[in-house]
């Protein structure tokens, strides 16, 4: 039983973040909710309670959270897990033996692991193919497929999809749609309002800010979706603890005054990196270079944090770069309050295949960056430091 205090829709994104599925605590009017760390709950007689039995299935904390975030997506349930990779395994579960699913070509190296090396052949099937294409999207339905997997800008591309068509054409054959909005956050995008079934997001990252936390959640207003995913997640077991949905909970307060900032600092930075003689090209949202630029600027409200961009030179350039950072840090993961850089071929997707890779342009002189919250100045005078040690 979540709690009952949830902001109404017509409220701000802020307003939600801080207030939605929070209440003040009963007993002593604690403003933030307590960490029920706890794992059972006192009955006053067999099979009668409080709505509350047992923590991996329910967690008064845990609710708060997924309460909290169902509203900033515009859903109706809210499904909070582990990591967002037990997210992504709970979703697949939901489908029968046989189901072939079509996912986006250029996705977290996770998620391709995962899709390939666990599931790929055992249950479900998988096609690979370009997103930002409709035709080839259409192109790749089969009898037999059950489940279009979506990230829109993807990792580390950064490619768009146009997520209301792609969710036209899947619904006239009955196929639900999920999107990993990970890179985005609700702030900046809303994929159920752009037709989508279910979200998906690493909670790890841009929802949480802080670094200190793995997490993921599912949101959707089917119905029969959030009861096969509440019965899935029950008999896996992939829940967060009290502790983690509470440090996520605290992280999501800011989002909006911190998304604001990623985005402005990153559009600077993406702008000069453009216009910089050590960089081949620069892929950002928000830059009217980007290939689906248009497509950005209509399902978006902002071009969020991530740049990726290329040095010419290939993978010793980059080495220099990465080597000479100083206040970005060198490290895997993203979205957090401080600035990150890393290069995809050799950390986060080196669990794809060298030729898959380079089929899709994740060349070794490819760098991402996350792009934090710290003065802008610093940041420029940093990555112009680590370029001139790349030229060098």
């Amino acid at each position: 039983m979540h709690n009952e205090k949830t902001a109404h829709s017509q409220h701000g994104f802020g307003t939600r973040a801080i207030h939605a599925g929070q209440a003040p605590e009963p007993i002593t009017g604690a403003i933030m909710t307590p960490i029920y760390q706890t794992s059972t709950y006192v009955q006053s007689s067999p099979g009668v309670h409080t709505g509350f039995e047992y923590s991996r299935t329910q967690n008064p904390t845990r609710h708060a959270l997924e309460d909290c975030l169902a509203s900033l997506e515009g859903g109706k349930h809210g499904i909070a897990f582990a990591s967002g990779c037990a997210a992504t395994t709970t979703i697949l579960h939901m489908l029968e033996p046989g189901a072939h699913v079509v996912s986006g070509d250029d996705i977290y190296g996770g998620t391709y692991r995962l899709f390939t090396r666990v599931l790929q052949g055992k249950a479900v099937d998988f096609s690979f193919v370009d997103m930002s294409d409709l035709a080839v999207f259409e192109a790749s339905l089969k009898p037999e497929t059950k489940l279009v997997w979506l990230e829109s800008p993807t990792n580390p591309l950064l490619k768009i999809s146009d997520i209301r068509g792609i969710c036209k054409i899947a619904h006239k054959h009955g196929i639900p749609v999920v999107v990993d909005n990970t890179f985005m956050s609700p702030y900046f995008q809303t994929p159920l309002a752009l037709g989508a079934d279910i979200v998906v997001h690493s909670t790890t990252k841009y929802i949480n800010g802080h670094s200190d936390v793995v997490g993921g959640i599912v949101i959707t207003s089917d119905d029969k979706i959030a009861e096969k995913m509440r019965f899935l997640q029950n008999s896996m077991g992939a829940t967060p603890g009290p502790f983690d949905s509470w440090l996520v909970l605290r992280g999501v307060k800011t989002l909006h005054l911190r998304m604001k900032q990623h985005a402005e600092s990153a559009m600077v930075i993406a702008k000069y990196l453009e216009s910089h003689p050590a960089v081949e090209r620069v892929t950002y949202p928000g830059l009217e270079s980007h290939p689906q630029y248009k497509i950005a600027q209509d399902q978006m409200k902002g071009p969020g944090g991530m740049i990726t961009f290329f040095l010419k030179g290939g993978l010793e350039p980059a080495r220099k770069m990465l080597e000479s950072v100083k206040i970005f840090a060198l490290a895997e993961s993203l979205g957090g309050v401080e600035s990150l850089i890393e290069h995809p071929a050799i950390m986060t997707h080196a669990s794809v295949p060298k030729e898959v890779r380079e089929s899709l342009g994740i060349t070794d002189g490819l760098v991402r960056l996350s792009v934090g919250i710290e003065d802008i100045d610093d940041l420029m005078a940093d990555l112009k430091n680590a370029l001139e040690a790349a030229m060098a």
